[in-house]
């Protein structure tokens, strides 16, 4: 028989880690190696957050999406048909629509004339003064659209604490409207200043809309039922066999 080799000794002699291991676990224990995985990855919760964020700037900065006739004149986000309707029927106080309107106001006041502007200019600036004396056919002509900024809105502010469907929702419904206004011709519209338009940035609003919805696959995997499949005894096949 042929002595050990040095290679044969080492691979023999047991690691100084392996004992004190072993006697920590116990006897008959497994030792099992787990490996460390990386979160650095893009989950959906994480794509639910940015998504989420994307979306109330475009809301609360009031990046015009369409163009459609309100009682403030012509409405091009869904925080300015909200207000409009807001004001016309008071249902909150004015300090907490001008607070609403503010951020979009600095945006659009920086972008073309670099001034802030005032408090109390809110309402002359969109129209609002005079909102109360309008008349409601316009917005009841345009249900879909007047819901669906509700939703816009109310799902942008509450999706900064909990990112949910009613942003998608009211996405949904103001596309529906200014869908079923393009294809039916209803309300009929003579002013041509005053017609409905579409921006390609409600694209964008939609898609970060449905990329807010958090999906929790295990979750669903977990609460699927087990199905169960029979199969047939040996006896019985035999008998059908014979």
């Amino acid at each position: 028989m042929a002595p050990p080799t040095r290679r044969d000794r080492v691979a023999a002699r047991p690691s100084s880690s392996a004992p004190a291991a072993a006697a920590a676990a116990g006897p008959g224990a497994i030792e099992v190696q787990r490996r460390r995985v990386g979160g650095g990855g893009w989950t959906s919760r994480r794509i639910s957050f940015y998504a989420s964020r994307a979306y109330f700037l475009l809301i609360i900065l009031q990046i015009p999406l369409f163009r459609v006739p309100c009682r403030a004149g012509t409405c091009t986000t869904p925080i300015q048909v909200t207000s409009s309707q807001l004001v016309s029927n008071e249902i909150f106080p004015p300090s907490v629509v001008k607070a609403m309107l503010y951020p979009g106001a600095i945006v659009s006041n920086l972008t073309k004339s670099m001034a802030v502007p005032r408090w109390s200019d809110l309402f002359d600036m969109y129209n609002l003064t005079e909102a109360k004396n309008a008349s409601a056919v316009i917005d009841l002509q345009r249900l879909e659209i007047l819901a669906g900024s509700y939703f816009c809105v109310a799902g942008a502010l509450v999706g900064i604490i909990n990112p949910g469907r009613m942003t998608l929702f009211g996405t949904l419904l103001v596309i529906w409207g200014l869908v079923k206004e393009a294809l039916f011709g209803k309300p009929v519209n003579s002013d041509p200043a005053q017609s409905t338009y579409v921006y390609p940035t409600i694209l964008i609003a939609l898609v970060c809309a449905f990329m807010s919805i958090t999906y929790n696959v295990k979750k669903t995997a977990r609460s699927s039922p087990p199905v169960s499949i029979a199969k047939p005894l040996q006896s019985s096949a035999k008998s059908k066999l014979k």
